[in-house]
């Protein structure tokens, strides 16, 4: 008998994250059950049907949260699927401690398959804004400017020699430091205070203060979580400490940075700051950094892209086979964490 297997999501999240090849290998090995709707609420009615029956539950983005209701009938749950990021979306601590961790359900998700696309867009980031690429377009498109004077230098930051610093070393920042060791003499500074210096070595990373990270990179990306310790963590002090043309990333959450001091620090016109995520998101039209010629904001894409999101959807037939073939499974979440949870 195959194991069946509730796929709590909307449609459009399916078509997003799985290829033709993927889905028909689910269906030729799983008893699939799909709810139908968008609607979070008639998912949830879907999911009563059928929960009774189900060993493994898919969610993903646009699924609602897991119910006491949902819970209470899914005796023979054992694992749970996250087709998306932070599980905190779908899953409450209360969820957690009086079902998933008494239970022992496994519980994993997708971020490494994200951190594939992110990483690249953060590698794409570094360059485009060192050798100034969104400048040259920008003046030529719209002056017909070639080589614009106050644009064009033969001395270009580039990734190539330059101390770089990652804030945060999850699943995005591990695959930024592995796609920055293509290049050359580059310095990997990094934050995190829940990296050991033995990981660190085998990264092959040096573990700094942020105030040494920030006074000594001519690059810093940032990829940490959004908990209570991260919000607002970067402030004025440390945003003082940058270079003279140093470049400032954050691909993470916009709350992470202070942003009056942001603000403050990018007035003086001597950074160069890209941002694909800002606090409120979208920004409203009065945003300050919005016409601030060193500011760059893109619309919160990073994480998209072909490879990673069809990556997630083989991620999903991986991790159930793994699991019905009695084997470890990739991107198990320590529940017992919670409270540091993105």
């Amino acid at each position: 008998m195959k194991p069946k297997v509730l796929f709590l999501c909307p449609p459009s999240h399916m078509q997003l994250i799985f290829d033709d090849e993927t889905f028909n290998e689910l269906t030729s090995l799983y008893d699939l059950y799909l709810t139908r709707s968008g609607e979070k609420e008639k998912q949830l009615e879907d999911a009563l049907k059928y929960i009774s029956s189900i060993s493994a539950l898919i969610t993903g983005w646009g699924s609602p949260s897991l119910t006491s209701e949902l819970l209470e009938r899914a005796e023979k749950l054992r694992i749970i699927i996250h087709s998306a990021g932070s599980i905190k979306s779908i899953l409450s601590k209360e969820i957690v401690e009086s079902f998933l961790l008494p239970r022992k359900i496994i519980v994993c998700n997708a971020v490494k398959q994200i951190a594939y696309n992110v990483a690249e867009t953060t590698i794409g980031m570094m360059i485009f804004a060192g050798r100034k690429f969104f400048d040259h377009v920008k003046m030529f498109g719209e002056k017909a400017v070639w080589r614009d004077p106050s644009l064009f230098s033969k001395l270009y930051t580039t990734i190539n020699g330059s101390t770089i610093g990652i804030v945060g070393v999850g699943a995005v920042g591990r695959e930024v430091i592995r796609l920055l060791k293509c290049f050359r003499d580059v310095t990997i500074l990094v934050y995190d205070p829940y990296l050991k210096e033995e990981e660190a070595d085998k990264l092959g990373v040096s573990k700094v203060s942020l105030e040494k990270l920030f006074q000594s990179s001519e690059i810093i990306s940032i990829h940490a979580p959004l908990t209570s310790e991260t919000e607002g963590m970067i402030g004025h002090d440390l945003l003082e400490l940058l270079k003279p043309g140093a470049i400032l990333i954050n691909t993470a959450k916009g709350r992470i940075i202070d942003g009056e001091a942001l603000v403050e620090r990018c007035r003086k016109g001597d950074i160069t700051v890209v941002l694909d995520v800002t606090d409120p998101e979208p920004p409203p039209p009065e945003y300050p950094l919005r016409r601030m010629p060193n500011v760059y904001i893109t619309p919160h894409i990073a994480g998209c892209g072909h490879y990673g999101m069809k990556g997630i959807g083989r991620f999903v037939l991986r991790s159930l086979t793994h699991y019905f073939s009695g084997m470890p499974v990739e991107g198990e979440v320590n529940l017992n964490r919670y409270d540091i949870f993105a």
